[in-house]
């Protein structure tokens, strides 16, 4: 019976990630944020279980990447397919451009660029599947990292108070710039240090316990504005720290 908890786990995973899809398809951001979250929390447990219960297999291998696809892959790709729409800040290219009719739903061509970020979890996914560099630490960013970013724009501008940063989510540059480099560093053989902990010393983990408590500290004083800042630090401190550096090798 224990074999197949990890799995449960991992399923419990694909389940949220398909409500949220359900809810990010109909704008209810704050409804898709939370059950990306809970499959984020699944994802994490899936993995710990399979360690502490000593049943790793390649089937939860193939299972967990399919329901991270759905969790961190489709849901982000929604979600800035949703965000990417004509208003003010339109780009000028499209501007004028007639939205395409399917089957009812009005769709204007520079929304499906939000898609990118759908395909790159997909290549990355299944990347990660077969490269055995990644067992302690990642090369390039892990999708849940990406999707925290993305789901975190739309709460951004509907709960912050700084209007700089509402106007800057609805700036449709500014959208399509955090795609592309979402999705490149996705997929770029940058090493990047994993907080999973081997032992808990503080001189071999010095890096992750600064970056967690940095990490709270902006949880607590900037809420939703502290998640792409967050991950926007996991990256910079990865590239000069040698954890970091140590992925790589």
């Amino acid at each position: 019976m224990k074999k197949h908890i990890p799995n449960l786990l991992t399923l419990g995973n694909l389940f949220c990630g398909t409500v949220a899809t359900i809810f990010a398809v109909h704008g209810v951001f704050e409804l898709a944020a939370l059950f990306v979250v809970l499959g984020i929390f699944f994802d994490f447990f899936d993995g710990f279980a399979a360690r502490l219960l000593n049943v790793s297999g390649d089937l939860g291998t193939q299972l967990d990447s399919l329901a991270d696809m759905v969790t961190s892959g489709v849901v982000p790709g929604i979600i800035m397919f949703r965000l990417l729409s004509p208003n003010d800040y339109f780009v000028s290219s499209f501007e004028g451009t007639e939205s395409m009719i399917w089957s009812g739903i009005k769709i204007a061509p520079i929304q499906l660029l939000g898609l990118l970020l759908t395909l790159g979890a997909c290549y990355r996914l299944a990347k990660f599947n077969i490269d055995t560099r990644q067992t302690d630490s990642f090369i390039g960013l892990p999708t849940p990292a990406m999707s925290l970013f993305v789901i975190s724009l739309p709460l951004i501008q509907q709960f912050s108070d700084i209007e700089f940063t509402q106007n800057l989510i609805s700036n449709n540059y500014f959208l399509i710039a955090i795609t592309l480099i979402l999705t490149y560093l996705m997929n770029a053989e940058l090493p990047l240090f994993s907080l999973k902990f081997k032992e808990y010393s503080i001189k071999n983990n010095l890096v992750k316990y600064l970056f967690l408590v940095v990490s709270l500290g902006m949880i607590i004083f900037l809420q939703y504005l502290s998640i792409p800042l967050i991950i926007g630090l996991y990256v910079i401190v990865s590239i000069f720290s040698n954890d970091g550096k140590k992925a790589a090798i």
